[in-house]
């Protein structure tokens, strides 16, 4: 018997479904976006925003607890892709580093 790869699940990291605050910092630019997180797996994220981020932009991202405690998430990241539906931007990005 064969596997059919082309309609397994490729991903490492299973994938949550989150709408979380989240404020992204271009790193060494000091320009901030903000947006919701809708997703968040072991290795990267989906961030809606309505600022344009272009693929390989590195990000310092951090992701707020629900009740204003220190931040749940803090990484470092980079776009992976973004997809554009009229003014809200669909942000891939992979986790490269936690940071503390």
């Amino acid at each position: 018997m064969t596997v059919d790869r082309a309609h397994q699940e490729k991903r490492d990291f299973i994938r949550m479904k989150i709408d979380t605050p989240l404020r992204a910092q271009i790193s060494g630019e000091g320009v901030a976006a903000e947006g919701l997180c809708h997703e968040l797996s072991g290795g990267g994220m989906q961030l809606a925003t309505e600022h344009y981020l272009e693929p390989g932009t590195e990000l310092e991202v951090t992701i707020s607890a629900e009740h204003g405690q220190t931040p749940t998430l803090k990484a470092k990241t980079h776009v992976v892709r973004t997809e554009t539906d009229g003014k809200v931007h669909r942000v891939g990005l992979e986790i490269l580093e936690i940071l503390h």
